[in-house]
């Protein structure tokens, strides 16, 4: 060997990691670089978001260790930490001495390399390189190694406290993987009584409103969230987005791209007088209006298209209505299409490129999804979002033409809402599971391209924002065995591993007791509705059978008793995020179900003359009122009054559950307390029984089919899933069919009937079904094929409980012996989460007797 080749092969070695993993710690391991003694070197040519991520590294690193790690833009002879993209000289530089090598994520979106290096330049003993394939996959790399070393990307947002280390040592390489899912994103909505009034009071009082400081710190949490995309805040309560230059110049310093909802075409905001005053602009109406409308997206374009953004096509109608104008559904599809045309000519005039290399999406949201199913024609690069129906349950997804399609699909889902036949923008209580599972659906079917999930005001969202995107970066670390204790260990990170168990006990009760009726729904009213579904009622959990109200009082008793237990323990910097992330959603949503569980218990001991029982009630459901109040109190005045005007209770357009409900006091009567211990022998079972649902003694799973219990969803938190949604359709007729089999006990009876409790779904696409049926020995099946219709009383019902009671009455052949329930199903996915049955005991209830333990 020469000389020449022994330096070229010496310096190779040298070049290589010194480990095969990244190690991100408190102390030196092997040959790991002292970030104390680095500066940070960034090219000054490279984009701006590197600048960007480079100071808020540096800033990281102070609030770590309390020392100061500065930002050079040419070499220096300490260690250094090297950000950049290919566009960087000093990237470049060392890929062509073949120091590094970024062949690996060359031509692919948002990722990074991050390695440690010896000797990388002459004077330079060692560097941590951090070499994305852009510049956002470059952010997301540095911002890694600021959460490794102890700060969250909720150090802001949810206040949780950055770990102290006296320095910090990085060793080792990792590469990123592409994302799973290309745009990922918020949505600010329904920002009426929490973000606005915050902004606007709070945080940014020069504004008055939510504007570029509040706008900066939430595209911050969306970048070290590896999220790019922010649909802004767009109810007439805000000022428009881009009413304020600084709004887009605050996201695209942190490399944010701007989307917008299914009814703001072209980035433009109509539900604001100052975007469009119909008295000004006239009639919201493409038919008649379109020279005003077509010249107003014009302008915007114009005005935007200098930075990144995803484009939506178009056109409802005024905010969140329907498309204006008497035509019929032939003559809508026909100017929708003609709209999109003259939307995709404006794209064009204003940004340089092939059309359809601008991000573009169409959202078949409500009205706009008769008209897609009715042969409306959407361009094949344009990316089809399928929305929700705004309470969880994705309506539609793409049919195997669709999944052809280049622009593939995306995915619009809720963990808030303000419409009918509820609101819930105060708490967030949607499972994981079911986010999973639904998302999941939407994955397998090519809903890759476009995630965008609607937040309400981000607080007090948190745990479902966070779940949210670490699915979308990375959907194969999830499946159904482990994500409903993502969260748990998300929280046992920031408090302590020794409190995860904990976690995941109030979190399961928390999600389940919610899962039944939300907070938001106790007062079982419906406005926009018909007559007598409005105004507060008393729930529907009996206090006579079953123990069912007197259970779930007891239920989120505990569990808000263990969050004042865990707060109590906790050091006094983590109090505030501990409060802000369970304490506060999990206190007030006890309270809520007590001021509305009380107030039925005092109706109920009026009506037996029970008066000084009632009047100890009306005293508990006051009480729980004052006590909801309070909290929100602590919420908005704690760390100096940072969230003052945060957390309310919305009053929302289609909700009163934040009133206190009527009670009757009695003059005279001296409050008795009412004896709410759980009397178990009302759950003795007599003349009915519950089958829990993972007892099935056969099953019959086919070639490509699966049958599983799923942890963290349903009733009794336990349901069974019979099939999933993309595997092959069986046939209730064969004997092959997908299918359990439950024996059934003894029964003194000749007839039975059964109440299949089952989650909401909506067939797969256009023309799919959600066909099952059940059958009790050698009786005909019953077949149920439960087709939602949005909007339907039937859809309100299922929505506002989580669940559809499909009851199916059958002969018994032989009374007193045993008899077998089988449940088949012909389209895969369905989700059984309770199986009830009757032999002449049922009592009312609202969602029937629970297993027996």
């Amino acid at each position: 060997m020469n000389a020449k080749l022994a330096i070229c092969l010496l310096i190779a070695i040298i070049g290589l990691p010194v480990n095969a993993q990244l190690r991100v710690s408190g102390q030196p391991v092997g040959n790991s670089v002292n970030l104390g003694k680095c500066s940070i070197l960034v090219d000054s040519l490279d984009h701006h978001l590197i600048a960007t991520a480079a100071g808020m590294f540096a800033d990281d690193f102070h609030r770590v260790t309390g020392k100061t790690i500065p930002v050079a833009g040419s070499l220096s002879k300490n260690p250094l930490v090297i950000i950049g993209t290919p566009q960087s000289r000093y990237i470049k530089d060392l890929a062509a001495r073949k120091m590094i090598d970024i062949s690996e994520i060359s031509n692919s979106p948002e990722r990074y390399i991050i390695t440690t290096l010896q000797s990388p330049f002459k004077g330079c003993d060692e560097a941590v390189v951090v070499a994305g394939s852009d510049y956002r996959g470059a952010a997301y790399g540095i911002l890694s190694i600021s959460e490794r070393m102890g700060v969250s990307p909720w150090y802001w947002w949810a206040d949780v406290p950055v770990k102290s280390l006296d320095n910090v040592y990085v060793s080792g390489k990792e590469t990123s993987k592409s994302p799973s899912i290309r745009y990922r994103g918020i949505f600010l909505n329904d920002e009426d009584w929490g973000l606005t009034p915050w902004a606007g009071k709070t945080f940014e009082p020069e504004e008055g409103n939510i504007g570029p400081r509040t706008y900066a710190k939430i595209c911050e949490l969306i970048l070290r969230l590896k999220g790019n995309m922010l649909a802004p805040a767009m109810h007439a309560c805000s000022t428009p987005f881009y009413c304020n230059p600084e709004n887009k110049v605050a996201a695209d310093s942190f490399g944010i791209m701007i989307t917008t909802s299914h009814c703001e075409p072209l980035l433009f905001n109509n539900a604001s007088k100052s975007e469009w005053d119909s008295a000004v602009d006239g009639e919201w109406n493409y038919k008649t209006n379109r020279n005003t409308i077509y010249g107003k997206l014009d302008r915007r374009v114009k005005e935007a298209a200098q930075f990144d953004n995803i484009y939506t096509l178009a056109m409802r109608g005024l905010h969140d209505e329907g498309m204006r104008g008497d035509m019929t559904t032939a003559e809508k599809v026909e100017m929708l299409e003609q709209a999109i045309t003259d939307q995709r000519e404006i794209l064009s005039r204003y940004i340089d490129g092939d059309i359809d290399s601008i991000p573009q999406i169409f959202v078949p949201y409500k009205e706009a999804q008769e008209l897609y199913e009715s042969g409306l024609k959407v361009p094949d690069n344009v990316t089809l979002v399928w929305p929700d129906d705004n309470y969880g349950y994705i309506k539609m997804l793409s049919n195997p033409a669709d999944r052809l399609r280049k622009g593939r699909a995306g995915v619009y889902y809720h963990v808030s809402y303000l419409g009918a036949p509820h609101d819930y923008l105060w708490l967030n209580t949607t499972a994981p599971m079911l986010m999973y599972e639904e998302l999941k659906k939407a994955y397998d079917t090519g809903a890759d391209r476009y995630w965008l999930l609607n937040v309400g005001d981000i607080k007090p969202m948190e745990l479902a924002v966070q779940t949210f995107f670490d699915m979308a970066w990375d959907f194969d670390r999830f499946n159904y065995e482990n994500i409903n204790r993502r969260q748990s260990a998300f929280l046992g990170s920031i408090f302590g591993d020794e409190y995860t168990p904990d976690f995941q006990e109030i979190l399961d009760q928390y999600y389940r007791l919610a899962w039944s009726r939300k907070p938001e729904f106790m007062g079982w009213e419906r406005e926009w509705d018909s007559p007598e579904y409005t105004g507060l009622k008393d729930p529907e959990y009996s206090f006579d059978n079953y123990n069912e109200a007197v259970t779930r009082l007891k239920e989120y008793g505990d569990i808000a008793d263990r969050c004042r237990e865990l707060y109590d323990k906790l050091p006094a910097d983590y109090k505030a995020s501990f409060f802000e992330l369970l304490g506060y959603p999990v206190m007030a949503s006890s309270q809520m179900n007590r001021k509305f569980l009380m107030s039925k218990l005092n109706h109920k001991m009026t009506e037996a003359k029970e008066y000084g029982k009632a009047n100890w009630a009306a005293l508990q459901s006051q009480q729980a009122y004052d006590s909801i109040n309070a909290l929100s109190h602590k919420y908005n005045t704690q760390l100096d009054g940072k969230w003052n005007g945060m957390m309310a209770l919305p009053i929302g357009w289609v909700a009163l559950y934040q009133k206190m409900p009527e009670v009757k006091f009695h003059d005279g009567y001296s409050p008795e307390t009412v004896d709410l211990s759980i009397d178990k022998s009302k759950e003795i079972p007599v003349g009915y029984a519950v089958i829990p649902v993972d007892s099935y003694k056969s099953s019959n799973c086919g070639p490509g089919h699966t049958i599983r219990i799923l942890e963290g969803i349903g009733y009794d938190w336990k349901s069974l899933q019979l099939g999933e949604p993309l595997q092959p359709l069986s046939s209730i007729d064969d004997d092959s069919c997908l299918r359990v089999d439950y024996q059934l006990p003894v029964i003194d009876s000749d007839s039975i009937t059964v109440t299949l409790y089952t989650l909401p779904r909506f067939p797969l696409y256009k023309g799919a079904e959600s066909k099952f049926a059940m059958v009790v020995d050698g009786n005909e099946p019953v077949i149920f094929d439960d087709i939602l219709k949005e909007w339907s009383l039937d859809w309100k019902n299922q929505v506002l409980q989580n669940g559809k009671a499909n009851k199916a009455s059958f002969k018994i052949a032989s009374p007193r012996k045993p008899a077998t329930l089988s449940i088949l199903a012909q389209d895969p996915g369905l989700i059984i989460q309770r199986i009830i049955i009757d032999y002449g005991g049922l009592k009312e209830s609202y969602i029937g007797p629970r297993p027996q333990d």
